[in-house]
């Protein structure tokens, strides 16, 4: 009776000191915190910024405009419209800019500021598109491209897709009757003649149209003019049909039941074929690039080796998909990107569009998968590719383990590095003047995102705004003004102007906290390093209590997403769980938040390292932090919990059932059980496809190790899931009920997605959390 009398005056000594914090407060997010602004814009002119915005907390954001005349941001109404720079991005160098809404076609004037209605019909046009010409433009309708003419308003068709099939009319037979008339009778003889005569002069008169390109039940996409006209290229897809599983609502409006069709699963089922294709609308003629000698494409991944069924496939070559192509301004030279729809190969080729021929110029192989900054890890996905001048493009590559930003001359055919170093280029802009790029990077810190500019011919970089934080950079159309949308680890985001020069004073031009949020003096975080087991370093985010509170209790909170950085110096998209660290400090927990293995911000070695194994080193790591708290600030290693949403789910269960009695408890919220059962996109980056390496399936998914349970587990998971689904839960729920395991609970939430959206779910969901930490966790 005494120890159960000390803990439950120990445990309300804790709440006492939290009670600046509460649940119910902290779950409603940016509702307590204050809606921060977002999608910061420049007006055309450069005098006004725009932003998304909810300083009201309304149900959504509306759009705010600021300039210098105003002490503070307006909303924009239809009253007064302003238009922005980045919905007129490509067209910035001309006075009228062209652009759709709604499916008609209007036209802006800088100079005069005034908008008129170019073209409406019934059928909606759309994908508008500048061509060399300054006084022609095109668009699309139908899925067919026009090429419109705005001095003298003529309209042509370029292109004639259609779909279905060509229907051929069959060459009437030759017959010994028909021959026999013909020759009896000068009548159809005469007949004849006269039927060809009117048929060639009605030729003769026809209009040219352009031939019909059918492309049956394929999928119409990446449809392009070239900036001359005289080019449309396209990509026929044919997607094959995908099982999909299916989502149960349970609560709804009407009392019935609504069930919901959401993704496949992954599997090599879900290959998709493609061809590119080229119309020359000089020539009235159709023909199809081919990609067969790519370097690497018939070349099967290493893993094959390990299985005998398919070490020795000879006929192998790998599906690819590519984008649309990127123009030099004069339109003479063409690059486009191609990537292996298993994501291991990225390809950036010349294009003749004369010929349909292509050269080769760079080749990015990854035996794991290509990815990082400015370089998408889904093969759909293009990467920052551009033109500097006629004869030079700019991308980016991993080459080095990192992504940096390189150049490539077409006329000596040579690659060039314009950054180096262990960090990483996050945004690329070109300046006007196409000499510099302004560029985002982790020069300082990988924690960090500092804005820098970069003399293309010296490689000197400048920098502008490099203090710690994350500092998302628009310069104005002239390039003279910042637009700063800016946090810090304990600061959330708001808007700032300043003179682009280094170290500039920046004004700030929003207030987006609450003055609920402005009473506790919140935590900044410490971020620390320490090392794995392997020697590689590993960034976290230390909470630490105050020395008289500190009960030598330890959570890790392990981040979603797997490719996601939340060790870092700005303030975190996971802001509840921010707060609810705060409150745990409060009460006494030291908290660590790992950038574990596949995390973000760290280069290609450090995404890569959970390769065929999720649970492998992404888990280490999280013993290894442990080892961390136990070895440097005291921890119990009795008294260490987990929990994580999503891949932090994941890891949770891992580390419980393939590390049992290193965690004496573990919340896994909305997590995988089964990576078989998740996407295609994500999963078969990182474990191949069951079908071909079903051994990484198998010692990655959690669901195999169930019978290893001894921890004390809590799950909980939205009912309506449509990512991760809640059949991933009740599958491992019913190899519990069969195993006979007693030390879980499962609570689920009806109405809740991937996504928790409702702040009384949130409550129960957290609040269970911290029962199951504070029941666990701590002494009686």
């Amino acid at each position: 009776m005494k120890k159960y009398t000390s803990f439950v005056l120990l445990l309300f000594t804790f709440l006492a000191s939290a009670q600046n914090l509460r649940l119910e407060d902290i779950m409603k997010g940016n509702e307590f915190i204050g809606h921060q602004p977002d999608n910061h814009r420049w007006s055309i002119d450069g005098q006004t910024v725009l932003f998304d915005w909810n300083p009201n907390n309304e149900i959504g954001n509306s759009t705010y405009f600021w300039n210098a005349s105003l002490k503070t941001p307006q909303k924009v109404t239809t009253s007064n419209p302003i238009y922005d720079l980045d919905f007129m991005a490509t067209q910035k160098d001309y006075d009228v800019l062209y652009y759709t809404n709604q499916g008609v076609l209007y036209s802006y004037t800088k100079s005069t500021k005034k908008t008129k209605k170019v073209i409406q019909l019934a059928d909606r046009i759309n994908s508008v598109e500048r061509s060399k010409n300054p006084d022609v433009i095109f668009f699309q309708q139908n899925r067919n491209v026009y090429q419109f003419n705005t001095k003298d308003f003529s309209i042509v068709q370029l292109t004639n897709f259609k779909s279905g099939k060509e229907n051929k009319v069959s060459k009437e037979e030759d017959s010994f009757l028909k021959n026999q008339q013909k020759e009896l009778f000068q009548f159809v003889r005469d007949e004849e003649a006269s039927s060809k005569w009117y048929e060639e002069k009605s030729k003769s008169k026809k209009e040219k149209f352009p031939k019909e390109i059918y492309y049956d039940k394929s999928s119409l996409e990446q449809i392009k003019p070239s900036p001359d006209g005289k080019f449309v290229t396209f990509r026929l897809s044919d997607y094959p049909s995908q099982v999909s599983t299916n989502v149960e609502n349970f609560i709804t409006a009407d009392g019935f039941t609504r069930q919901e069709k959401a993704r496949a699963k992954v599997s090599t089922a879900n290959f998709s074929k493609h061809k590119f294709g080229i119309f020359n609308v000089e020539k009235d003629t159709t023909y199809y690039v081919s990609f067969s000698n790519l370097t690497g494409i018939k070349d099967a991944p290493k893993y094959y080796q390990d299985y005998e069924n398919l070490k020795d496939k000879s006929d192998y070559e790998t599906a690819i998909v590519m984008m649309s192509p990127v123009y030099s301004q004069d339109g003479k030279n063409a690059v486009l990107e191609i990537r292996s729809q298993d994501n291991k190969h990225r390809w950036i080729v010349q294009l003749d569009l004369n010929s349909g021929k292509i050269i080769e110029l760079d080749h990015q192989h990854d035996e794991a998968w290509i990815g990082g900054p400015g370089i998408p890890g889904y093969s759909f996905s293009g990467g920052t590719l551009g033109f500097i001048d006629n004869s030079t493009f700019y991308f980016q590559s991993e080459a080095t383990g990192f992504s940096h930003l390189y150049i490539y001359d077409l006329r000596t055919k040579k690659k060039e590095a314009l950054t180096k170093g262990n960090w990483e280029v996050r945004e690329v802009k070109l300046s006007n003047d196409k000499k510099s790029f302004y560029i985002t990077t982790t020069t300082t810190h990988p924690g960090n995102r500092s804005f820098y500019k970069l003399d293309i011919a010296s490689k000197k970089m400048t920098g502008i705004l490099t203090n710690d934080g994350n500092y998302e950079v628009k310069l104005s159309p002239d390039e003279k003004t910042l637009l700063v949308r800016y946090s810090y680890k304990n600061k959330p985001w708001e808007l700032y102007v300043g003179a682009n020069k280094p170290n500039s004073d920046l004004k700030q031009i929003t207030f987006s906290t609450t003055p609920e949020f402005e009473k506790y003096n919140w935590k900044t975080p410490e971020v620390i390093t320490f090392k794995a087991e392997d020697g590689t370093s590993v960034y976290a985010r230390l909470y630490q209590p105050k020395t008289e509170n500190k009960n030598k209790a330890a959570v890790i909170f392990v981040h979603g997403a797997g490719y996601l950085q939340n060790a870092h110096n700005y303030w975190s998209t996971y802001h509840r769980e921010y707060m609810f660290h705060n409150m745990l400090t409060d009460l006494g927990y030291t908290v660590l938040d790992i950038d574990y293995r596949a995390s973000d911000g760290y280069g290609r070695d450090f995404r890569t390292g959970i390769y065929r194994h999720m649970g492998g080193k992404d888990l280490s790591d999280q013993l290894d932090g442990k080892k961390y708290l136990v070895q440097n600030l005291g921890i119990d290693a009795n008294r260490v919990g987990i929990y994580g949403g999503s891949y932090g789910g994941f890891i949770t269960l891992m580390a419980l059932l393939t590390e049992p009695g290193e965690f004496k408890a573990g919340a896994a919220l909305r997590s995988v059980t089964d990576w078989a059962h998740y996407n295609h996109g994500y999963t078969s980056n990182i474990l191949n496809f069951p079908e071909t390496d079903p051994e990484a399936y198998k010692k990655s998914s959690p669901i195999y190790f169930a019978n290893n349970l001894q921890d004390k587990l809590l799950m909980l998971h939205g009912m309506v899931d449509d990512n991760v689904q809640f059949q991933d839960i009740v599958r491992l729920t019913q190899r519990f009920i069969e195993l006979g395991k007693k030390d879980w609970d499962l609570a689920v939430f009806p109405v809740e997605a991937h996504g928790f959206t409702e702040t009384y779910s949130w409550v129960d969901e957290y609040r269970r959390i911290l029962n199951l930490f504070n029941e666990n966790l701590l002494q009686k």
